[in-house]
């Protein structure tokens, strides 16, 4: 991935992250515990995107702000927007997003469950 190459690294930096390789959507998932927070793959042309999952406001805001910003990509639109890799979206707002799709993710858990991931 040549612009955001700190991705990888961002993602796994969360607590109880980690990440698998879907091999029929040719895709890295981030995940917790097996829910989804954030995909790399490609469109339907290959241009390489990053999925991610927002609070549907904030998506639609995003996306009203940037043009490299879609609706999610095979995914519901209400809540997952992908981002044009080779778009213009500033780091620091993929990162903004990642953070909140992990916060949506974790706090999606059982408080039990979410101490468990932070204690891991």
């Amino acid at each position: 991935m040549m612009k955001y190459e700190w991705v990888d690294e961002y993602c796994l930096s969360k607590k109880g992250a980690d990440k698998d390789f879907k091999e029929e959507w040719n895709a890295t998932r981030y995940l917790i515990r097996g829910k989804m927070f954030v995909m790399l793959g490609g469109d339907k042309e290959g241009k390489p995107i990053i999925t991610i999952k927002c609070d549907p406001s904030f998506g639609r805001f995003l996306r009203d702000e940037y043009e490299d910003i879609i609706a999610g990509y095979y995914m519901n639109k209400e809540h997952w927007n992908s981002v044009y890799i080779e778009g213009k979206v500033p780091d620091e707002v993929v990162k903004q997003m990642i953070d909140m799709s992990y916060n949506l993710i974790f706090n999606s858990f059982s408080k039990k469950a979410q101490k468990e991931i932070i204690e891991e």
